[in-house]
């Protein structure tokens, strides 16, 4: 299909306003929780190859409801369901949806359910294939085509910044550092890992994590791993660095069909209050949360932000 996009600016003045955000509030940035699993609970089907993105299509409504479900709770930043609009899914498709067209009106279905309030719009960039998937089955051309084009498409449609979410693959997460870096694109890198403490490409999660640093992310984000993986990396965590996190709330093992909550708000914000004292820059819930989640960890914040 042909590539659709325009100019990245080399300037952003979006960074400028996430960071006066940030610096006003003075807490930790709240990020909205799930999506896909969200939407599935309300009993809309996933497509097999661009999972819930489909929703944006069919039904738009409901992903305007839910991304206000999450600004109502208290998020300071909602994540585009564009999780699988990326070229390499759509490809596996029908091939026939524009790929700039459908991550354009992703995103504006971002900007109907925020109005005239300030909230910050990150852009879900995903992995090129399955979040999950150790062994690929592209070329590496293909996958470096496929994070510059969905990362033009988001930032052009106006997201604030790309959030690049469960990256596990060291050639992946290079490329997409040093794209958005050579182009002046504020981004998180956020990553998935194994309960050994390893990307899926078999590297060490803190080496990787010194690598991505050298291209100026806004933060290192850690996202869909289960409170007790993340345990494990909250104890070497530098709380000089801006990091932050949004762990799985889901139940039963990893995977992308019939998620259901497997932990509850409550006890969530109880597991996140442990992590707050190495200052995360934000905090967020990942699969198999709802806007509750969100709820009890906007109150966990401001209870902290009054003491």
């Amino acid at each position: 299909m042909k590539r659709q996009t325009t100019l990245i600016p080399k300037k952003n003045n979006n960074l400028d306003f996430l960071f006066s955000f940030a610096k006003r509030i003075h807490r930790p940035l709240l990020l909205d929780g799930a999506m896909g699993s969200f939407l599935q609970q309300k009993g809309i089907k996933s497509h097999p190859q661009l999972w819930m993105s489909m929703a944006n299509l069919t039904h738009p409504e409901e992903v305007i409801k839910t991304h206000q479900a999450y600004i109502k709770a208290g998020a300071d930043i909602i994540t585009t369901n564009t999780f699988r609009t990326n070229p390499v899914s759509i490809k596996k498709s029908t091939g026939k949806i524009s790929g700039f067209d459908f991550v354009q009106k992703s995103v504006r279905l971002a900007k109907t359910a925020i109005g005239d309030k300030q909230i910050l719009i990150a852009g879900s960039n995903p992995p090129a294939e399955d979040c999950y998937q150790v062994e690929r089955t592209i070329s590496k051309k293909e996958i470096e085509t496929n994070h510059a084009e969905h990362i033009e498409y988001l930032i052009n449609s106006g997201c604030h910044f790309i959030l690049n979410e469960t990256q596990s693959h060291l050639d992946e997460i290079l490329f997409i550092a040093k794209f958005c870096n050579k182009n002046s694109i504020p981004f998180v890198m956020s990553l998935f890992f194994t309960d050994d403490l390893k990307l899926l490409s078999g590297e060490n999660l803190f080496d990787i994590i010194k690598s991505v640093e050298e291209f100026n992310p806004l933060a290192i984000g850690l996202n869909c791993i289960l409170p007790k993986t993340f345990q494990k990396v909250f104890r070497k965590q530098n709380k000089e660095k801006s990091w932050g996190f949004y762990l799985n709330c889901g139940s039963g093992a990893f995977n992308n069909e019939n998620i259901t909550c497997g932990i509850s708000p409550i006890d969530y914000s109880q597991e996140v209050k442990k992590y707050l004292k190495k200052n995360p820059a934000f905090i967020g819930s990942c699969c198999g949360s709802s806007p509750n989640h969100t709820k009890e960890l906007k109150k966990l914040l401001d209870e902290k932000n009054s003491n």
